[in-house]
């Protein structure tokens, strides 16, 4: 019972980890693109410190639904699929033995032992039921709070990152001068989280620290460079 629950415990926290990076690398490389591109057209601070504002609300939001709509999308498929799978255990019972039979062939038992094992799990409809969802169909049942704590976690992850490039536009109203300090801020806060999730997901940390920073200071560049052409 501790193994399984301490598994259990492993897999929120991949969720957890995932809506995290999500919601983190989005939050610090397009608000920072935005107010980078808007120091290339404008001098007063306030005006990207607005419009920073609304795109982190927006942009909060948005990746929130997404993350709930996905959310909700796994745990729709799930419910899908149980139900298929009750219905084939009442209409085809016997079919739905023999594959169970063959998931114990394919990992070695003998043929008495794939039988016996067969007749047991069958006896609780309930158990054979979870059995199929998740040796045939490789399902493990989603939390059923997923898709809200998903748009939680991304959405104020959004959030977190978002502030970052743009807090020295409160503090300094030249926009220019504002935007070096963001600059420097951002890809340091890029460079540390590009290394801890490289780190957390098994990639070369200090390789994945200069990929996350490079896009983010690409697209940054890029965007000033359009505002300052146009």
């Amino acid at each position: 019972m501790q193994d399984h629950h301490h598994h259990e415990e492993h897999l929120k926290s991949s969720d957890l980890l995932r809506d995290i990076v999500i919601g983190m690398s989005d939050g610090l490389t397009v608000p920072f693109a935005l107010a980078a591109g808007l120091s290339g057209a404008v001098v007063s601070s306030s005006i990207i410190i607005i419009a920073g504002i609304a795109e982190i609300a927006a942009g909060s939001i948005a990746m929130g639904l997404g993350g709930y709509l996905a959310g909700k999308t796994e745990q729709d498929h799930y419910n899908s699929e149980l139900k298929r799978e009750y219905d084939e255990v009442e209409r085809v019972p016997e079919m739905e033995k023999q594959e169970v039979k063959d998931f114990f062939k394919d990992i070695g038992l003998s043929e008495e032992i794939q039988y016996k094992a067969a007749e047991e799990i069958a006896k609780d409809k309930k158990q054979w039921v979870e059995f199929m969802m998740k040796y045939e169909l490789g399902l493990d049942e989603p939390d059923p709070k997923r898709a809200t704590k998903s748009a939680l976690n991304i959405g104020l992850s959004y959030i977190a990152g978002g502030i970052i490039p743009l807090s020295p536009y409160f503090f300094i109203n030249n926009s220019t001068e504002a935007l070096k300090i963001s600059v420097i801020a951002t890809l340091i806060c890029l460079f540390v989280f590009g290394y801890f999730k490289s780190k957390m997901t098994g990639v070369s940390p200090l390789r994945g620290a200069i990929k996350v920073t490079f896009i983010g200071a690409v697209a940054a560049a890029a965007a000033f460079g359009i505002a300052k052409l146009l």
